[in-house]
């Protein structure tokens, strides 16, 4: 078993506000500190929590020009997807990327400092890149919501 109930309770409870004590997450839970510290541990261990993160304003850090970029790659081959899997790991303007179906090969989250800034990026980024096909970018006029909680499925009981 994977998780059970306990631990689904713990999981919509850190996704809300992940800098709760343990102490104040088990009695949310029903659980004592300790428990809820070993549970914690054990959700992080199997992966199932991947990150404890905070999320940061990006117009407040100097970053307030933010884009939705859809990326086309030349051909979809193994290699050439692992590679470009990794040019996006390593860069620090893409915030998010995904490997998606559709129009488009990759949805990239990109932030920027200012519209020149996201230009040398995209020279950069893209025009550098001979896998790269094509990218189309929209600009985000507003982040209505941000987030990374998921729905928690209690299982069942069987």
């Amino acid at each position: 078993m994977q998780y059970d109930r306990i631990d689904a309770r713990i999981l919509e409870i850190v996704q809300k506000n992940n800098r709760l004590t343990s102490e104040v997450i088990g009695q949310l839970a029903g659980l004592s500190a300790t428990a809820c510290q070993r549970r914690l541990k054990r959700l992080r261990s199997l992966g199932i929590i991947e990150a404890d993160v905070s999320i940061v304003s990006p117009k407040t850090v100097g970053r307030p020009i933010q884009m939705l970029v859809l990326v086309t790659l030349e051909r979809e081959r193994s290699d050439i997807i692992d590679r470009f899997k990794k040019v996006i790991k390593s860069s620090v303007e893409v915030v998010n990327g995904f490997y998606v179906t559709g129009d488009a090969d990759f949805v990239l989250y990109v932030s920027a400092r200012t519209m020149e800034d996201y230009e040398q990026f995209t020279r950069r980024f893209f025009y550098e890149n001979p896998d790269i096909k094509g990218f189309k970018t929209m600009v985000i006029m507003d982040r209505v919501k941000a987030g990374f909680a998921v729905p928690i499925e209690a299982p069942s009981d069987d």
